[in-house]
C-alpha cells in the first residue's frame, strides 16, 4: 500500500460515493485500503467518488496537526508506509481551497477525482506538505490538468456537506453505494486507557469491499 493506485475508467458505471475530510488521517488509510482491494479485485469499472465533509464546518474548528498526532501515530502501527512525512507543524488551517480542488477534479472525469483526492491527501500525510499553501495547490492543478476552482466548486463543497447531513453521515469517511452504506469500514478502532489502538478490520472490511465489486458490470 501506499502511492496511487490505477484509478477507474472514465466509462466508469458504477460509483461508491465517500464523504470524507482531507485532512482525516482515518479517511487516508481507510481510501487507499478500497482503492488497493479495487486494484486486487480488478474492478476497475467500479469508481471512488470523494465528497467533501468538511470537518471544520462540521465539528466548528479545524483540525491541528498536534491534535491528530496521537491518531496518526496510532495508524502508522498498521500502515506505515501511508504516514511517513507527516508533519505537524505544516498541517493546512483550512481544506477548504483543496476540496473545491477536489471537487474540480471530479469535474473533469472520475479517474482524474480520484487522482486528485488521493494525491491531496498523500501530499499531507506522507509527505508532510501544506495544501492550504496556494503554491502547493496550483502545482497540483497543473500536474493532473485540473482547471482553477470556481464559485460552483465552493458551492459543491456546501451541498456535498449539507446533502451528507440529510443522508446521515456520521463522520470521515462514511462511504455509500446502491442500497447500502458504512462508516469507516476499513479500521477497527479501539481506546485502551487513554490510548488508541488501530488495526486493519477484517470481516466487517471483506463484507463491505464484497458489496462494492459484487455489482453488475
Amino acid at each position: 500500500m501506499g502511492g496511487m493506485t490505477e484509478p477507474a475508467s472514465p466509462a466508469t458505471t458504477t460509483a461508491i460515493e465517500v464523504f470524507a475530510d482531507l485532512s482525516c488521517p482515518f479517511a487516508h488509510a481507510g481510501l487507499h485500503r478500497w482503492l488497493a482491494r479495487r486494484e486486487a479485485s480488478g474492478r476497475k469499472d467500479v469508481s471512488l467518488r470523494v465528497r467533501a465533509w468538511p470537518l471544520e464546518l462540521v465539528n466548528g474548528t479545524p483540525l491541528t496537526g498536534s491534535g491528530i498526532a496521537a491518531k496518526v501515530a496510532a495508524l502508522s502501527v498498521a500502515f506505515p508506509e501511508l504516514f511517513a512525512g507527516f508533519e505537524p507543524d505544516n498541517f493546512p488551517a483550512t481544506t477548504l481551497p483543496a476540496l473545491q480542488m477536489s471537487n474540480a477534479a471530479a469535474r473533469v472525469d472520475p479517474a482524474t477525482g480520484e487522482r486528485v483526492a488521493i494525491r491531496l491527501r498523500d501530499l499531507i500525510f506522507i509527505e508532510g506538505e501544506n495544501i492550504a499553501d496556494p503554491g502547493v495547490l496550483d502545482r497540483v492543478a497543473a500536474e493532473f490538468g485540473v482547471p482553477s476552482p470556481d464559485a460552483i466548486d465552493e458551492q459543491a463543497v456546501l451541498d456535498d456537506l449539507a446533502e451528507g447531513r440529510s443522508r446521515g453521515v456520521i463522520g470521515s469517511p462514511h462511504y455509500f453505494g446502491p442500497g447500502f452504506d458504512d462508516f469507516c469500514p476499513g479500521l477497527d478502532i479501539a481506546h485502551v486507557g487513554d490510548a488508541l489502538d488501530v488495526t486493519r478490520a477484517g470481516s466487517r472490511f471483506d463484507e463491505f469491499v464484497d458489496r462494492c465489486f459484487s455489482l453488475e458490470r
